[in-house]
């Protein structure tokens, strides 16, 4: 089920909401929708037995990277690019992938750059975190598969790179699907002190701006993922090799780099590359995105995120927000992979 978005009363939706939602996401909130999953009756939700490899694992050079990437479904069928955040990985669509590939869907699943098996071509290619260059690997590996379109989903990094894919290359895109809605930031905008609480939030982001926080996260890699998993999906009762099977994808020897210039950069102490310049120019005036779109919020997300309201006249096409229910946090693919699933099949029917 679902809440329909009626455009008219998007667009009486006032500028300080979608501050919040381009900050650094405000305050968490739950959506305004009607639940779409059970809610367990008491404890932490265990996860349920799922799938624990994907069929084929592939590489291709696209952009600056050697990509690698997890492939299901028919070569010939309709391409959906599933996109991962931090810090997780293309675990996070294990289960996603077997569901839209018995759909006839051909099911793509990179490794973001320091993640996994995927490496850089060069080693004097910067270890560039910022949004607009995670964008443009995206696109680099549509062009290096021979894809012209493709449904974009992701949660995340994921689900702000699938934005930038939709408000910047809308033709590169038939439709979108992101959880917490719409990410697209700018370090102008990150620069407006928010709530208290709210601040707190996002501890380890000022945490990384520190050479204290980077040697920290080297040190403690997986220690750290795993509370971040923890804080950030409280009712999910995620096992050892669950999260050993994700964990292992922070292995990779760019991870560090990439993921404190990420939060760096969001900060506004690291600096871009000039050749993004004129990329983070456009996304910093906050672009609507007209391609079809559902997104999604999980209503027990301990992650930083904005209220649906804030956001929802920023999508000006076909458009639907859903709030999965069932103690669902922000690893939503991975927590409820059957919701966001039918979420990719349903934006595929909807008409420009």
């Amino acid at each position: 089920m679902s809440d329909l978005i009626d455009p008219k009363r998007r667009r009486f939706l006032g500028a300080t909401a979608l501050g919040l939602a381009i900050a650094p996401f405000g305050l968490a909130s739950l959506a305004h929708a009607e639940a779409t999953a059970p809610t367990p009756t008491g404890g932490k939700r265990r996860a349920s037995d799922g799938h624990t490899s994907f069929k084929s694992i592939k590489h291709v050079q696209a952009g600056v990277l050697d990509v690698a990437y997890a492939e299901d479904g028919p070569a010939n069928g309709k391409p959906v690019l599933l996109l991962h955040g931090w810090p997780y990985d293309i675990y996070s669509f294990v289960d996603v992938a077997p569901i839209l590939a018995a759909a006839g869907y051909r099911v793509i699943m990179p490794w973001l750059r320091g993640y996994g098996d995927t490496r850089f071509l060069s080693a004097d290619t910067p270890r560039n975190g910022q949004q607009a260059a995670l964008a443009t690997d995206a696109i680099a590996l549509l062009d290096a598969l021979k894809i012209d379109q493709a449904i974009v989903a992701g949660f995340d990094w994921g689900a702000r790179t699938a934005d930038i894919l939709a408000a910047l290359w809308p033709e590169r895109c038939k439709a979108l699907v992101s959880v917490s809605g719409y990410l697209i930031g700018s370090q102008a905008a990150n620069r407006a002190p928010l709530p208290p609480k709210a601040e707190l939030q996002w501890w380890y982001q000022y945490y990384f701006a520190t050479e204290r926080g980077e040697a920290g996260y080297a040190k403690y890699t997986h220690d750290f993922a795993r509370l971040i998993w923890e804080l950030a999906s409280p009712q999910w009762g995620f096992d050892d090799a669950t999260f050993a099977r994700s964990a292992a994808a922070l292995d990779n020897p760019d991870q560090v780099a990439v993921a404190i210039h990420n939060y760096r950069w969001r900060l506004g102490t690291a600096e871009g590359e000039a050749q993004y310049d004129s990329l983070e120019r456009k996304l910093a005036t906050s672009p609507d995105i007209h391609v079809p779109a559902i997104t999604l919020e999980g209503d027990a997300n301990g992650a930083p995120h904005p209220q649906p309201e804030a956001y929802a006249r920023k999508f000006t096409g076909p458009y639907e927000h859903r709030l999965i229910t069932g103690g669902i946090g922000h690893n939503l693919p991975q927590e409820a992979p059957e919701a966001f699933a039918k979420a990719v099949m349903d934006v595929d029917r909807f008409r420009r």
